[in-house]
Formats: C-alpha cells, structure tokens, sequence
C-alpha cells in the first residue's frame, strides 16, 4: 500500500438528531486517485468538508501527513486549506469574473505574483486543461463542460497537493464526461497529485480510480481496488455497483 497522505481515524458527525458518519475509518493514498461513492445523503460531501475543515466532527481525527487537523483553529487551518484545490460540483465560478479572472483568483488572493506572472500561470493552466483562447470570455458564453474545466483550471493553479472534486460529471453529456475523467487522469500523472473524487458515475469510478470507498451508514464498508469492490460480496456493495432497486439498501424517501 502506498503511504497515505490522509488518515480518516473514527470520525464521526451528526446535524441534530441525524447522524451522517458514524465510525468512518479511511486512509487516502497519496498521489492516487481515490474514489468515494454511495447514495445520495449518505456523508459523501460532508466528509469532504470535514477533510478541509468548513465542518468540525463531533468525535475523531484527520490526520494530513500525522497532524490532526481537528483541533486547528481558523487561521492554522487557512494555511493547511492551500495545500488543497476543489473543483465544485457546478464549477462555482463567479459570474462577474472572467474566465481567466477566475482561474487568477486564487493567486490574486493569496500570492504577490505580478500581473505577467499570473497571465503566463493562467494561460499556461488553462492550456492543460485544453480552453486556450477563452480566458476573456463571461462564464455565461461558454458550455457546461467548458466551466468545469474553468473550475478544475483554477482548482490547480496553486500547485495543490491535494485535488478534491465533488461529482465533476453531473450535468454533463457523455462524451464531456468522459473528457472531464480524462483530465482528471491526466493531472494526477502530471503532478503527482492526490485526487479524493466523489462520484455516483460507476463506471467512471471502475475506469479510472486506483481505490474505491463506499460508504453506508455513516461507515466505509468497502475499500479496495477497482477489481476488488467488484468482486466483493457483500450485497450493499453489489447493488450499489448494479443499480438494482431491490436488496437490501433501502432506497426510499
């Protein structure tokens, strides 16, 4: 196994009387991909957040590189977010910006970088995600597929070390869907990035991953590679991966 970058270590969280994660153990490995997967509201985007810390877990720890982040107040906590990239689920750009002022942004907020050097990151960032030419366009003039690749330009233009997307192909036809796990292959071979996906698209989670988590009820209840959850034989994983409507995940309101 490849030395993890995260430890995930007994966490837990509740929002009220509902509780989203109740025990989860995960390791992420670094500079792998690791897919999360699961039903909707099942703590796939929250466990995201807790990692990045816009959520505090009511019991447990997230070791990055063996430091608890846990217990980090905001301002430490700052300083460990830029180490992270996020490409949102609707790419989340702002609509008064360019495209290439949003790809800057982040620069622009957190570095002294010069005009010119910022230019040549953009374009040069905007190139491996193949939208050269777009960066004076409004977010409005372009396509779906286009802004999420907007989102995960910006979402390396810091050089992170850690790469997290929240369902990067909802929405998408697919054919830009496929080119969207393309890019995500591709930035991991580039830079050697750890990249935690979360994903309800199966088979783009068996394509491309290198592990695969799902959780249920608030724990992970499989982990492995791709070959290995398909042929795990526990019957939440199995209908799950198949997508039948009876077994025994409920599947109701």
């Amino acid at each position: 196994m490849t030395e993890p970058i995260i430890q995930i270590k007994d966490l837990y969280k509740s929002f009220g009387d509902l509780t989203v994660l109740k025990g989860l153990n995960l390791d992420i490995e670094r500079g792998k991909i690791t897919f999360i997967i699961g039903r909707s509201g099942g703590g796939k985007s929250v466990l995201i957040k807790l990692i990045i810390g816009l959520f505090k877990p009511d019991r447990g720890q997230i070791l990055l590189d063996g430091h608890d982040l846990v217990p980090l107040r905001e301002n430490s906590l700052n300083r460990v977010r830029h180490r992270f990239g996020m490409l949102f689920q609707n790419a989340a750009l702002f609509d008064s910006m360019t495209v290439g002022e949003n790809v800057a942004f982040p620069l622009t907020a957190h570095t002294r970088l010069k005009e010119k050097e910022i230019k040549e990151l953009v374009e040069q960032k905007m190139a491996m995600v193949g939208l050269e030419g777009v960066q004076d366009k409004m977010p409005t003039e372009i396509s779906g597929g286009m802004r999420k690749r907007a989102g995960l330009a910006r979402a390396i233009i810091l050089e992170p070390e850690i790469l997290l997307f929240d369902e990067p192909t909802t929405g998408l036809d697919p054919i830009m869907a496929e080119m969207i796990d393309d890019l995500i292959v591709k930035t991991q071979q580039r830079t050697n990035v750890t990249s935690i996906v979360i994903s309800h698209d199966i088979p783009a989670t068996l394509r491309i991953a290198h592990k695969v988590a799902m959780i249920y009820e608030g724990q992970i209840v499989a982990y492995g590679t791709p070959a290995e959850i398909q042929a795990s034989d526990n019957p939440v994983v199995q209908q799950f991966l198949k997508g039948e409507g009876e077994g025994p995940m409920y599947l109701g309101d």
